[in-house]
């Protein structure tokens, strides 16, 4: 079985965190994400945060604590998503991969259908009911 681990990036600014709707011909298209992307060989998660969202969202971070872990799993695939707060440091958030990008705080990510692996990191940061 294949695993692919993911690093994904926690952007919370003024109450608010930066989610990502994944975009038509990609794997859970119209699914919400922390953005970020696939760690490559011999990257670590956090350089490989530094590195998507510069591509992604055309912005620099300064990535900091790991927060959670999600997994998504079928007979094929295992997807592994580690979730670790970043900061931005300059550039204007763009959506070059995205369909739609949004700043939402924890309290409304049940309004949102995340991908799977997602869906564990925003439990963690969404406030207990």
């Amino acid at each position: 079985m294949q695993e692919i681990v993911v690093a994904a990036a926690i952007l919370e600014e003024d109450g608010t965190f930066l989610i990502a709707r994944r975009p038509r011909g990609k794997p859970f298209p119209g699914k919400w994400e922390f953005p970020g992307g696939k760690v490559e060989i011999q990257e670590t998660p956090e350089s490989c945060l530094m590195r998507e969202l510069e591509e992604e969202l055309g912005i620099k971070v300064a990535v900091g604590e790991f927060v959670a872990e999600g997994v998504f799993q079928d007979e094929k695939i295992t997807i592994r998503v580690l979730g670790y707060r970043a900061t931005r440091l300059h550039g204007e958030v763009k959506a070059n991969v995205h369909d739609e990008i949004r700043r939402v705080p924890a309290s409304e990510f049940s309004r949102f259908d995340f991908a799977p692996a997602d869906v564990s990191i925003a439990e963690t940061l969404s406030p207990p009911q």
